[in-house]
């Protein structure tokens, strides 16, 4: 649910705005109503603004109860600078909404008020028509979307456990950039936090954990690189996170893992996997973002998809290319949430189509990969990346494909077994991709939020880059 307030604007002529008092208080009942039934907190200011020190002093008293975004309301005819002045007082998303009126000349003020909005470099949006249409109703929506998930990110804090892992460049981020253009906080965390407080959860705990895991999954032990000990080690692993996003009140993380933990103590697969996860062996649970590798980059991306979306948000390599099949093998150690593998609210579903393998030889210290197939499904994919040290998100869309047994096996064979794969069919070209995309790492999430992430951009000053039919 949003917070959304609405303020609406008039004729400056006095003799005029008395007469247009019910007009525009009929519009704006009617855009509240319409975003109330959506779910969303509406607050409309208490007076409708004709004054200069209206203009002020209602939007002043709308920012003092901190909406994720406010409206502009032009049923009318508006003096621009009442825009222009309220503007000043509202920080935060803004959308300017008119109506289509021959009569009442609402889009020529919300024109006149944008204009004056783009002289200054004030980042609006604007929608027009009446709220009732569906599609003006879904171009109001996108913008809450996009503003909620932006007001979302301000004032939370990232946990980084570990440095940047293996000379990845694009894994770690500037903190005062960040600060700057997302509101977002870094908490630097050692991982000898994670080696030292994996004693402290319950051995009955743990216990419970594999149990559950062995019973809901498929465990493969070999009694060399997995074996219940080590499994139970990474749930400890998994149970010393908690603990530190409790202490430290972090709203999403990254976890080194290479090489110290994945050579001398344990990969973190398990612990990646059931943080984002909606679940896991206790009941349910908020998902937590959480990126290997300790991706800065990759955690934010995944955390702006989840704000939009709600759920589990994907985190993959771009492994390998088929190029038979015109189909990309998204695939990381471990790192797919378990959700993925039947995208159901019952997580039996999901365990009974995950395996916990033996990790691989890239990992001497040992532990379970968490290896599935991402069910079938259109999904919107995106990665925030850097150009010259400025800001951009690529987007595109895709979906998520399945064969038959032994092709799905096949294909997974081709790079590593062990790890969770999304076969993805990407609707962009290879050699685009290829030729354009600034990172290893990409994340999806299910469903179409191209337009919600493009508004999400424009409110963060970020250029939107989409590729093929996102762009």
């Amino acid at each position: 649910m949003a917070r959304i307030g609405v303020l609406s604007i008039s004729d400056g002529r006095d003799f005029v705005a008395r007469d247009l008092v019910e007009h525009i208080t009929h519009a704006t009942t009617a855009l509240a109503e319409a975003l109330r039934k959506e779910g969303h907190e509406v607050i409309v200011a208490p007076e409708i603004v004709w004054t200069n020190e209206l203009a002020t002093s209602q939007a002043r008293w709308l920012a003092d109860r901190r909406p994720d975004l406010t409206i502009f309301n032009y049923a009318v005819w508006a003096f621009p600078h009442f825009t222009m002045l309220a503007a000043e007082s509202t920080p935060g998303p803004l959308l300017l909404m008119a109506n289509i009126d021959p009569a009442q000349p609402g889009m020529v003020g919300m024109l006149a008020g944008g204009g004056g909005l783009d002289q200054i470099g004030r980042v609006h949006a604007r929608a027009w028509g009446d709220i009732d249409d569906p599609a003006v109703r879904e171009r109001v929506l996108t913008e809450v979307r996009a503003a909620q998930a932006v007001r979302g990110l301000r004032g939370s804090t990232f946990g980084r456990i570990g440095g940047r892992p293996m000379g990845m460049y694009t894994a770690v981020a500037n903190t005062d950039q960040w600060m700057r253009t997302f509101g977002v906080d870094v908490e630097e965390i050692d991982q000898w936090e994670i080696v030292r407080r994996s004693e402290n959860a319950s051995q009955a705990r743990v216990t419970q954990a594999r149990q559950w895991l062995e019973a809901k999954g498929n465990v493969h032990y070999d009694g060399k690189q997995l074996t219940p000990d080590l499994l139970e080690r990474q749930i400890r692993t998994y149970y010393a996170m908690r603990e530190l996003i409790d202490e430290w009140n972090l709203d999403f993380s990254g976890i080194k893992g290479q090489p110290e933990l994945t050579t001398h103590f344990c990969t973190m697969d398990l612990a990646e996997a059931f943080l984002n996860d909606p679940y896991d062996w206790e009941g349910p649970k908020d998902t937590h973002v959480c990126a290997t590798e300790a991706d800065m980059d990759g955690a934010l991306t995944m955390q702006i998809l989840k704000l939009l979306s709600g759920d589990p948000v994907l985190f993959a390599d771009v492994r390998h290319y088929h190029a038979d099949k015109d189909v990309w093998d998204l695939c990381n150690s471990g790192q797919h949430a378990t959700w993925y593998a039947a995208r159901s609210d019952d997580p039996e579903e999901n365990l009974a189509r995950t395996h916990f393998y033996p990790e691989v030889f890239f990992f001497p210290a040992g532990g379970a990969s968490v290896h599935h197939l991402a069910a079938p499904g259109a999904a919107t994919f995106a990665r925030l990346t850097r150009r010259d040290g400025r800001y951009r998100m690529h987007v595109m869309r895709g979906d998520f494909e399945l064969y038959d047994d032994a092709t799905n096996e096949a294909m997974a064979r081709q790079s590593t077994f062990e790890w969770p794969h999304a076969f993805t069919r990407l609707h962009v070209p290879a050699t685009e991709f290829l030729g354009r995309f600034g990172s290893n790492h990409i994340h999806a999430v299910p469903g179409d939020y191209i337009a919600e992430l493009e508004a999400v951009c424009k409110q963060l000053g970020v250029e939107f880059e989409g590729f093929g039919d996102a762009a």
